[in-house]
């Protein structure tokens, strides 16, 4: 049990419970630490493309249309944006190396990793195109917003 000595004594330094921290996290870093890929720039802008072009398409083939829905361009626009950022988000890896520095780093010489990214990619852009196919049922009633007025 502690005595008042103990309990006047000054609580340890913030910089030594950093270091116990960043110790542990040292430890664990061959079972935890990850690394992320990030798309940019152009990746980013043809993927949304790629997404716009998609919703239009499945939104006119059941009449949903610039004619009768106005303003359905910011619908398209925030929808390809949201099914962008889940694309890249479910193949992402955790820091900025570029493909062949991590091939090199990982001794991959027959482009394995390239391979399974692609794997990845053209599932998460099948998985994010059939999430949008099974709301097809409730867009009608988010679509009314967007119609022409009477």
């Amino acid at each position: 049990m502690p005595n008042d000595k103990d309990s006047r004594r000054p609580p340890e330094p913030m910089s030594s419970q950093a270091d116990g921290v960043t110790g542990e996290l040292v430890r664990l870093m061959p079972r935890d630490l990850v690394f992320v890929m990030r798309f940019m720039g152009e990746s980013q802008h043809r993927l949304q493309s790629h997404f716009q072009d998609f919703i239009r398409a499945e939104l006119a083939a059941g009449g949903v249309t610039t004619e009768t829905h106005p303003m359905i361009h910011l619908f398209i626009e925030n929808h390809a944006i949201l099914l962008r950022e889940f694309v890249f988000s479910g193949v992402s890896l955790s820091r900025q190396f570029r493909v062949d520095e991590i091939e090199r780093l990982t001794g991959d010489t027959t482009s394995m990793i390239r391979v399974d990214i692609w794997d990845q990619l053209k599932s998460h852009i099948e998985t994010a195109e059939r999430q949008f196919h099974s709301q097809a049922g409730t867009l009608s009633k988010l679509l009314s917003a967007f119609e022409k007025p009477a």
